[in-house]
C-alpha cells in the first residue's frame, strides 16, 4: 500500500504535550466561585492544588498519542450488510477536489463520495454521519502544491478523531417509522406494563427540545434538557421501546412504591393518535394564561387517555461542590414541577412498606465503608472511616442503589414487550419452603425458593428461554440468583428470611420497587452476516464460547453457554483473560453490532507511518459456523474456546491457566471435522 503523508501534530507542534489553562482559571482567584457566572479565562487561583497558581498544566497530547506526528489520512467505507460487499474511499492531501459553498468557503463534501460508494455496493443508506472537511481560508487552487497539501492535511487532521468511518446499509431501503403507529404502540405498551408514557417539550435557546419516555407514577420532572430533538415526529422516529425504557430506574428513584392491581378494569385499546394535534397541544401549554413563557409542558398517557400539564419553575436550589483545584463551586439549579398532577390510575394500590437504608445517608456521598464487607463491624483503625462505618464515595449505595429505602415488597413484571405480561408481588416475611442446596465458602447457607420466585420459570410461561431474560432498563442480563431463585442467607437457623433477602436483591436501585424484565431474545443479525462484513473489511471476527452447562445444578458456579463476538484487526493477539460473558449468541451479536462503528474506527493502526486499510470487496457467501462452535465448546467444556475468522481462514484457540494455546488452523471451520 502506498505510504500516506505523516505531518507534525499541529496541536502540540511535535512536543508530544500541550500546555492547557488550568481548571482553576475558569473561576478566577477565589475560593468560592459561581458555576453559572462564566466568561473568558481568568487569572489563576493562587492556592490551586493542581497548577500551584501558575495557571497552566502540561497534558499529554491525546490527538497524536504522545508521538508528535499524525497521519493525514481518512478512510470512509460503505458496506452492504446483506451481501458483504465493501467499497472504500481514502481522503489524503492532493485528492480532495474541494468546491466553494454559498458563503465562499472551500469545502470537501464527503457525503457525495459516500453515495457513490453506496451505489457501488448496491446499498441503500438510512443516514450517514460523515462530516464535511472545511479548508483553511488561505487555501486556493493556485497555491504551490506543497503549501496546498499542507493546508489540506490540517483539514484532514481536524476530523481524524475517527480516522476510519464505517457506513452500513442494506440492499433494500429500511422501513420508515410512522410516528402515529409508533406512538400508538408506545401507549399500548404503557397500559400493558402499568407505566406512564410522558411526552415532554422543554424550552431551550430559541426553540424546544422534545423527549418521550416511560416513568413510574410519582417520578419527579428531571432537571436539564430532555434531549436534542426539535419536534415530536423526530423524537418518535428516534425513540423505540428500549430507548423509552432506558433510565426508568434513575428517573424514579424518589418515586413512592405502591402495590399494583393488574386485575383492575383494563383501559380500552390505545386509539390512533394524531401526532400533529398532540404536538400543538403541548406547545400551547408552554404559555400561561397571561401570555408568559413557561419552562415547558407535558402530555402523560395514563390509564388509556392523555393528561396535559404545564411545567413550572420552582424555588432555586443551591449546591456546593468541591473541585480538584481546591476551590468550591456554587451551583444554582431551578427545579421544574408539573402544574397539574393527573389522578391516580385504578391499577395503583396501597403504599409498600419500607425502612431507611442503614448503609448510606441521603443528600450526601456517605456510603458503607469497605471495612464492613461481609457483615463485619466497623474497624476502629480503618484509615478510610476511622471506625464510623461510613466513608465518602461517588458510587451508588450497594445496599439500596441510592433509593435510601429497603422495600418490603418488590413488584416484578415479566413481559415479551408485545402482548404478554405477568405481574408478581414478592413480599418479605412470607414463609416458604426453601431447601438448603449449597453452602458458601464462608459458611453462609444457600437455599432455593419455589418456582414463583424463579424468573426463569416465568420466562418459560411466556415462551422464552431463561437465558434471554434481561432488565428492561438498559438490557443487563438477569443474574443466576434471580433466574433460578437462589438466596444466600446471612445466617443459618431461625430468624432468617429467604424471601426478604430475595426481595432486597431484586429491588436494589429499582424505581418504586419495580423490576421490569424482558423475556425475549435481543434483536441481532445472524452470525454469517457479521462474518461477511468482517471479511469484507479485511478484519478478524473473533468468537469466544465457554460451555459450563455441567454446572447447571451448582448454585455457586456460573452455568450455561457464554459467548462473545468482536471485530478486531486480523493481527490482534488472542488475550488469555478474555472471558465471554454474554448469555447467548444473539446477545453477543447485538452487543457487537451496537458498537461496530466505534470498533472499526479503533481498528485503524496507531502508528502514524502505517496506513489505514482501504478495503474493497465483492459479495461473498459464508456458512453458519454456529454448529461447529457448539461442538468445539462441548469438546472443551469448562474452557474458553476462541475462533478467529479472517480472509486467510480460521484458527482455533483454547484458554488454559497457562495462557492461550493454538489448537488448529484451517481454511474453513468445517474442515476440522
Amino acid at each position: 500500500m502506498t505510504a500516506v503523508p505523516v505531518v507534525v501534530c499541529p496541536d502540540c507542534d511535535g512536543m508530544t504535550f500541550t500546555l492547557e489553562p488550568c481548571r482553576c482559571t475558569t473561576y478566577g482567584d477565589r475560593f468560592l466561585a459561581d458555576a453559572d457566572v462564566l466568561g473568558p479565562r481568568r487569572e489563576a487561583y493562587r492556592s490551586c492544588e493542581q497548577c500551584r497558581g501558575v495557571g497552566s498544566i502540561a497534558y499529554p497530547c491525546y490527538r497524536c498519542g504522545r508521538r508528535g506526528r499524525r497521519r493525514a489520512q481518512l478512510v470512509v467505507t460503505v458496506a452492504n450488510l446483506d451481501t458483504g460487499a465493501v467499497a472504500s474511499h481514502q481522503v489524503v492531501p492532493g485528492g480532495l477536489d474541494p468546491h466553494r459553498d454559498p458563503a465562499g468557503h472551500w469545502v470537501v463534501d464527503l457525503s457525495s463520495r459516500v453515495r457513490e460508494l453506496a451505489a457501488t455496493v448496491g446499498a441503500v443508506l438510512d443516514e450517514a454521519d460523515v462530516p464535511s472537511l472545511w479548508l483553511d481560508r488561505q487555501w486556493r487552487p493556485d497555491l504551490p502544491a506543497a503549501l496546498r497539501h499542507e493546508l489540506e492535511a490540517h483539514a484532514i487532521l481536524r476530523a481524524d478523531h475517527a480516522p476510519w468511518r464505517l457506513v452500513l446499509g442494506r440492499s433494500t431501503a429500511p422501513a420508515t417509522v410512522d410516528p402515529m403507529a409508533r406512538l400508538t404502540r408506545l401507549c399500548a405498551l404503557a397500559d400493558l406494563l402499568l407505566l406512564d408514557l410522558v411526552v415532554e417539550a422543554r424550552r431551550q435557546d430559541a426553540g424546544f427540545c422534545w423527549a418521550i419516555r416511560y416513568e413510574v407514577p410519582g417520578s419527579p420532572v428531571p432537571l436539564g434538557s430532555p434531549g436534542w430533538c426539535r419536534d415530536l415526529p423526530e423524537v418518535l422516529a428516534r425513540t423505540d421501546v428500549a430507548k423509552a425504557l432506558n433510565g426508568l430506574a434513575e428517573r424514579g428513584l424518589a418515586a413512592p412504591a405502591r402495590l399494583l392491581r393488574p386485575d383492575s378494569p383494563c383501559p380500552p385499546a390505545a386509539p390512533a393518535v394524531d401526532v400533529d394535534q398532540l404536538e400543538r397541544r403541548v406547545l400551547a401549554d408552554c404559555v400561561d394564561l397571561a401570555g408568559g413563557e413557561l419552562p415547558g409542558a407535558q402530555a402523560l398517557w395514563r390509564n388509556g387517555r392523555w393528561w396535559h400539564t404545564t411545567l413550572r419553575a420552582g424555588e432555586p436550589e443551591e449546591t456546593l461542590a468541591e473541585q480538584s483545584t481546591g476551590q468550591v463551586v456554587r451551583r444554582v439549579r431551578v427545579p421544574v414541577s408539573r402544574g397539574y398532577e393527573p389522578p391516580d390510575p385504578p391499577w395503583l394500590g396501597e403504599p409498600v412498606d419500607w425502612r431507611p437504608c442503614p448503609d448510606c445517608r441521603p443528600h450526601n456521598r456517605l456510603r458503607a465503608c469497605d471495612c464492613r464487607l461481609g457483615g463485619r463491624a466497623a474497624n476502629p483503625d480503618c484509615p478510610h472511616c476511622c471506625g464510623a462505618g461510613l466513608r465518602p464515595s461517588a458510587l451508588h449505595c450497594f445496599t439500596c442503589g441510592d433509593t435510601q429505602r429497603l422495600h418490603q415488597t418488590v413488584l416484578v413484571t415479566v413481559t415479551d414487550l408485545r402482548h404478554r405480561v405477568v405481574h408478581l408481588a414478592w413480599q418479605a416475611g412470607t414463609p416458604e419452603i426453601a431447601p438448603l442446596v449449597a453452602t458458601q465458602p464462608g459458611g453462609k447457607p444457600v437455599v432455593q425458593l419455589p418456582d414463583r420466585y424463579r424468573l426463569g420459570s416465568w420466562a418459560a410461561v411466556l415462551g422464552a428461554r431463561p437465558d434471554d431474560l434481561a432488565d428492561a432498563d438498559g438490557g443487563q442480563q438477569i443474574g443466576k440468583d434471580l433466574r433460578d431463585g437462589y438466596v444466600t442467607l446471612p445466617w443459618a437457623g431461625a430468624g432468617a428470611d429467604p424471601v426478604g433477602e430475595h426481595v432486597r436483591e431484586a429491588s436494589r436501585g429499582m424505581a418504586a420497587g419495580r423490576l421490569i424484565v424482558v423475556a425475549a431474545p435481543p434483536d441481532a443479525p445472524p452470525l454469517p452476516e457479521l462474518m461477511r462484513l468482517a471479511l469484507g473489511l479485511d478484519l478478524a471476527l473473533v468468537v469466544s464460547v465457554c460451555d459450563l452447562r455441567h454446572n447447571v445444578d451448582d448454585p455457586l458456579l456460573a452455568d450455561g453457554l457464554s459467548w462473545s463476538v468482536e471485530v478486531r484487526p486480523h493481527d490482534a493477539p488472542i488475550r488469555p483473560d478474555d472471558f465471554p460473558y454474554r448469555p447467548s449468541l444473539a446477545a453477543a451479536l447485538a452487543w457487537c453490532v451496537e458498537y461496530l462503528t466505534d470498533t472499526v474506527a479503533g481498528a485503524a493502526p496507531t502508528e502514524p507511518t502505517a496506513p489505514i486499510p482501504v478495503p474493497c470487496s465483492g459479495s461473498r457467501d459464508v456458512a453458519n459456523p454456529e454448529p461447529e462452535l457448539l461442538r468445539l465448546a462441548a469438546q472443551h467444556a469448562g474452557h474458553v474456546v476462541t475462533v478467529r475468522f479472517t480472509r486467510a481462514g480460521c484458527t482455533v484457540h483454547r484458554h488454559d491457566d497457562d495462557g492461550v494455546s493454538l489448537l488448529a488452523e484451517a481454511l474453513d471451520l468445517r474442515d476440522l471435522g
